[in-house]
């Protein structure tokens, strides 16, 4: 039989009949798959139990291919943190998401490699578990989705995501760590982005003072904090003062998740914002409801940076809102504290704005500002 199955190698030739024999023995060898790595014996991932604060509405379901692991998350904070995936090495998502500014950068327009600007400030990294669409314009619907993006970005870190996955698997540590994470030392596109994903979803910021009010220590803030919140949280009708605020950032998480024109600009130059995206006129200038959460570590404000203190964001709705704003959103009307009702500004006194700026401090997440399971791995 074997001599039968020689000759018949030697009439094919001896380049087909060497191809057939190595086809052959290479299936023979690893089950039929080429391409399958051999066996490596790294232990199950260690399933993760998020804890959600106190008071916090359900998260949103998440992907069932990509469980919370004790693993995966240590590698997205490795991940998170790694110069390699940008084109020059000289940043990571860390740069522009620092947990110090609760996951921002402190400048008006995010910087990318080579001191590029993108056109848009970086948003804060907090209680993605609860955000149905993410950026400013609402583009991504997942973590992992939106994960590439900024890799990839020549604004941003300026580099194909295959070849990160090339300079990952010469860095020594980021076999054992995607082994642990996913069982195979493979490192592939998908597993870098479920890992940061991962990661992402564990930045979660609920016990701020504002959280331990609510959940009972009333004495935790100032009698001008208190009034301050009451302030935000009243839409003034010329009778009751208030300012407006919970409207768009009511709730535990401090935005009703919506797109809106706030009246920043009478007109839009090139960021359309939503309307960018889906190409409708009506959705023109409206950009997505950040939280208020930290909101005080995280200046300056609106999605181009335009005012850099809490006093300046305070002056904009009260005295220079654009009311000829194409789109304006209808909350911005009507909203006056003239007990005339003449004035179209919310007219609150410097004493109201000084103590909504106290609510807003309030705010602060101590904790999570300074977690050491969200720093950069040493």
């Amino acid at each position: 039989m074997k001599t039968a199955f020689i000759d018949f190698l030697t009439r094919l030739g001896p380049l087909a009949g060497a191809g057939l024999l190595l086809l052959l023995t290479t299936a023979c060898g690893t089950g039929g798959k080429a391409d399958d790595p051999s066996p490596e014996s790294f232990a199950a991932p260690t399933p993760y139990v998020l804890l959600v604060p106190p008071l916090f509405p359900k998260p949103l379901p998440q992907p069932a291919d990509n469980p919370l692991t004790v693993e995966g998350i240590e590698l997205g904070r490795h991940l998170f943190y790694e110069k390699a995936l940008s084109l020059d090495n000289s940043k990571s998502c860390g740069s522009c998401h620092q947990q110090s500014k609760a996951f921002t950068d402190g400048l008006a327009r995010a910087e990318g490699v080579g001191g590029t600007r993108h056109a848009r400030s970086a948003m804060p990294l907090q209680n993605l578990l609860w955000e149905p669409r993410l950026t400013w314009d609402g583009a991504h619907t997942s973590l992992e989705q939106q994960a590439r993006v900024p890799i990839e970005n020549p604004l941003e870190l300026h580099q194909p995501l295959t070849a990160g996955v090339t300079r990952l698997q010469k860095l020594a540590k980021y076999p054992d760590l995607f082994g642990k994470a996913f069982g195979t030392s493979r490192i592939t596109e998908e597993r870098v982005l479920k890992a940061l994903a991962q990661f992402e979803r564990t930045l979660v910021s609920g016990n701020s003072r504002f959280d331990r009010y609510n959940r009972g220590d009333q004495d935790i803030l100032t009698p001008d904090e208190v009034r301050g919140m009451e302030l935000f949280s009243i839409h003034p009708n010329g009778r009751i003062r208030g300012g407006n605020c919970s409207d768009c950032h009511g709730g535990t998480l401090q935005t009703d998740r919506n797109f809106r024109n706030n009246g920043i600009s009478s007109s839009f130059g090139a960021d359309l914002g939503l309307g960018g995206l889906t190409g409708k006129s009506t959705d023109n200038g409206k950009f997505r409801v950040p939280s208020l959460r930290n909101i005080a570590l995280t200046a300056p404000y609106m999605h181009d940076g335009r005012l850099a203190t809490l006093e300046d964001v305070l002056d904009h709705y009260n005295e220079h809102v654009q009311f000829s704003s194409p789109n304006l959103d209808p909350l911005m009307l009507n909203t006056t504290n003239d007990p005339l009702q003449i004035s179209p500004n919310l007219e609150l006194t410097a004493q109201e704005k000084r103590q909504i700026i106290a609510f807003l401090h309030t705010l602060t997440d101590e904790d999570f500002v300074k977690d050491p399971r969200f720093a950069a791995p040493e």
